[in-house]
């Protein structure tokens, strides 16, 4: 039976305690995505720090386990079959977690379907569109004088958070009364456009009240509250 050792990224990131789920992560959204997650079920895991200061996630060993040297990335050394298991794209991540431990995502009807659903919203637009947001407002896209890229990312969150905002009217979450990993995909970005981009005048991020609501209660949950800073940063 194949052993955790047996993946090479554990040469890099040394296990120290082997029968945990090992985590690959930055305190990015996608990365805060999972430890809200671990941190959500309460049960142990071993958070490693991928710098990218160092390019860690373009060392062999990450690519080892995520060929698209993208965080975050999982070990669950007790997967199917008891079995180790290496996973990456944090929406897969969040959906076989929340499987594993019965937490967060109903096991069939139409709130699962519903839950999955705004998982890919987020997978497929919010994120990426945001990332690109936070590219062209903040960091080098800035100095393009063409400000076309800027206006085409600016507008489509713009979009997107409207279309969120209209559809968390008159629910606490986005599947309705229960939390799920539909939320946790989420709220980290609605915070990183808020803070770290300091970007949400450029999206009227104030003006979208029902967003506004949800995320601050997503954000101050204890496991949300923790997950913001794992893995520590050096």
């Amino acid at each position: 039976m194949p052993a955790l050792t047996d993946f090479q990224i554990t040469r890099k990131w040394p296990a120290q305690y082997p029968d945990r789920i090992q985590l690959y992560s930055l305190p990015t959204p996608n990365g805060i995505k999972v430890s809200a997650m671990l941190e959500e079920t309460g049960l142990p895991y071993e958070p490693h720090l991928v710098d990218f200061g160092s390019n860690d996630q373009t060392s062999p060993e990450f690519l080892s386990l995520n060929p698209n040297n993208k965080i975050p990335a999982i070990i669950d050394p007790n997967g199917p079959n008891g079995e180790p298991l290496g996973l990456w794209e944090s929406g897969a991540i969040l959906i076989y977690l929340a499987d594993k431990f019965g937490k967060l995502l109903a096991k069939d009807g139409a709130e699962r379907n519903e839950a999955i659903q705004w998982l890919m919203w987020q997978m497929g637009g919010f994120g990426p569109m945001s990332g690109q947001l936070g590219f062209f407002h903040k960091f080098a896209g800035k100095d393009y004088e063409d400000r076309r890229p800027f206006e085409r990312y600016r507008d489509e969150v713009k979009r997107l958070l409207r279309v969120l905002d209209q559809h968390l009217e008159g629910r606490d979450y986005i599947t309705g009364s229960n939390y799920s990993i539909a939320d946790i995909a989420s709220w980290p970005w609605v915070g990183t456009i808020n803070g770290f981009y300091e970007a949400a005048d450029q999206v009227d991020l104030g003006a979208r009240k029902n967003v506004m609501r949800w995320y601050e209660a997503c954000a101050n949950r204890p496991a949300s509250q923790k997950a913001i800073n794992i893995p520590a940063r050096d």
